[in-house]
């Protein structure tokens, strides 16, 4: 069964519930009196207490509701389908409901179907009695109007203070004539794996919903963007508690819940939380910026490899391998090179999947050391840190008239094929002119290349740190390693994510 990551926003039809078929409509119980503040549970001798009543009431009345509807364009569905359609419930064959449910899934993937009103549901947390409030991105995404639902059921309106992409966050405004609850953010640093947590959310839109599980692990890179660092948890949650706090047992806010793994869209015991030690400085940003501002170093880089250290000749594969550096970037003009090896920030050891986000941390302006090695030899940089810029969009490749160029050359023993990078080329794989290399013409389905990840279109542009522009200097590099003895050889590859050491296994021992 595949396995996918969700993240957690629930969504509702109104043209659902109207029908008197209420998808994820909340329950609301009865509401008490506030209850007065309960001390933080203990947990003594790392056992369970003997209730969670005190700490969650205590906690209830300060994460809340958030719900937003938005106009829904078939195009605008495409992308985000797993998220923003719910699932084919299971009716008897030939019920008036199974119709009922596939007439209406069917007009709404019309192509000429008119837009249409959707509600999506999700949770956030209040963090200043004047009315601030967190949530996901994803939650208020594209959103028409953003309502917030509080534990009393006081139903408010908020806007968008601002947002960040590349985290998942977003904060929120609401106005109120009396101060607000409110909770706040802890270390989230401070905690192990094996520490009890609370989620509180709106879980398929019931609100108020409380679990309660352990840290499962720390530091997870899901993919999702390139700040991952995430706390997971076996705490239950699902779609709707996406932008709903993670809780520690003194009421600090250690998380913000973002997504699950899931084979079905429910909870089976992994989820993922922002560390609140990200959050917050997001926030703050947000709060005053309304944008946030990161540092950058310009490098493109990736994890050393036990293979990439033994083609670079490195004794232990640790640091971040410089793949490529942004022209008139600040690794640029500090000098560094596709090949290093970034081993240190401010004299902290790096790896290479998390100098990104540490990078993204230091303040814009302010100057940064980096630990090098670098053919064998080790140095410290100074570096002045940039900001990071908005991606920008690359403009069309100019067509060129094809040059005369050497045959094509085969590497049987990796299972690919190069030709010379010419204007057809080009054309082709839509390669832009300043791109300089040797273009891979074909990949066998069962060779070491296919399984590295080469594929026909991509480029090669260096070989052991030297660039090659013809498939016969290709040829040459190779074999020039393996007189060397060399275990493996370095493959410097521009493919449609940007710059990448690729190592292939020089002998036969080596090959996957």
């Amino acid at each position: 069964m595949r396995v996918s990551l969700r993240l957690l926003c629930s969504v509702s039809l109104s043209s659902l519930l109207v029908a008197g078929l209420g998808v994820c409509a909340p329950v609301h119980a009865a509401q008490e009196p506030a209850p007065t503040p309960a001390p933080a549970v203990v947990v003594a001798g790392g056992h369970a207490p003997d209730s969670f009543a005190d700490l969650a009431a205590r906690l209830l009345p300060a994460v809340v509701n958030v719900s937003t509807t938005q106009t829904v364009r078939e195009a605008d569905s495409e992308d985000d389908e797993d998220d923003q359609l719910p699932q084919m419930p299971n009716f008897p064959q030939g019920s008036p409901f199974e119709k009922f449910f596939h007439d209406f899934m069917n007009r709404q993937t019309d192509p000429n179907a008119p837009p249409r009103r959707m509600q999506a549901l999700g949770s956030g947390f209040i963090i200043d009695p004047t009315g601030y409030i967190v949530t996901n991105n994803h939650v208020i995404r594209k959103a028409d109007r953003i309502t917030v639902t509080l534990q009393d059921n006081t139903v408010l309106s908020a806007h968008a203070v601002g947002h960040d992409d590349r985290t998942d966050l977003a904060l929120l405004k609401v106005d109120s004539k009396k101060p607000l609850p409110f909770v706040s953010f802890g270390d989230s640093e401070h905690h192990r794996v094996g520490d009890w947590v609370l989620a509180i959310g709106n879980p398929f839109g019931l609100s108020g919903t409380v679990t309660a599980g352990i840290i499962s692990s720390r530091g997870r890179n899901i993919d999702q963007g390139p700040y991952d660092d995430f706390i997971q948890t076996d705490a239950p949650i699902n779609k709707g508690n996406s932008g709903g706090p993670l809780f520690d047992m003194d009421g600090n806010v250690i998380g913000v819940n973002t997504a699950i793994y899931s084979p079905s869209g429910g909870s089976v015991g992994i989820g993922f939380s922002i560390p609140s030690n990200e959050a917050r400085n997001v926030v703050e940003q947000l709060r005053k910026n309304g944008k946030v501002s990161r540092g950058w170093l310009g490098v493109r880089i990736q994890n050393v490899t036990q293979e990439i250290a033994d083609g670079l000749g490195l004794s232990t594969p640790t640091g971040a391998l410089v793949a490529g550096v942004e022209k008139g970037g600040p690794a640029d003009k500090a000098g560094l090179k596709t090949g290093d090896v970034i081993q240190s920030l401010n004299g902290q050891p790096v790896e290479g999947k998390a100098l990104p986000r540490l990078s993204a941390q230091l303040p814009v302006g302010t100057q940064a050391k980096l630990g090098l090695w670098r053919h064998g030899k080790v140095t410290e940089v100074p570096i002045t840190i940039g900001a990071l810029p908005e991606m920008p969009e690359e403009a069309p490749a100019k067509p060129v008239s094809p040059p005369k160029s050497p045959a094509s050359v085969s590497f049987a023993d990796f299972g690919f094929t190069v030709g010379p990078l010419d204007g057809a080329g080009r054309s082709k794989y839509n390669l832009p002119t300043s791109l300089k290399g040797v273009l891979v013409t074909s990949v066998k389905p069962d060779g070491t290349a296919a399984d590295r990840g080469l594929k026909e279109g991509d480029v090669i542009t260096e070989v052991q740190q030297a660039e090659v522009a013809t498939p016969a200097a290709l040829r040459q590099r190779i074999d020039a390693a393996r007189k060397a003895k060399k275990r493996s050889v370095l493959l410097l590859v521009h493919d449609a994510d940007g710059l990448r050491w690729i190592p292939f296994p020089l002998s036969a021992e080596d090959a996957p």
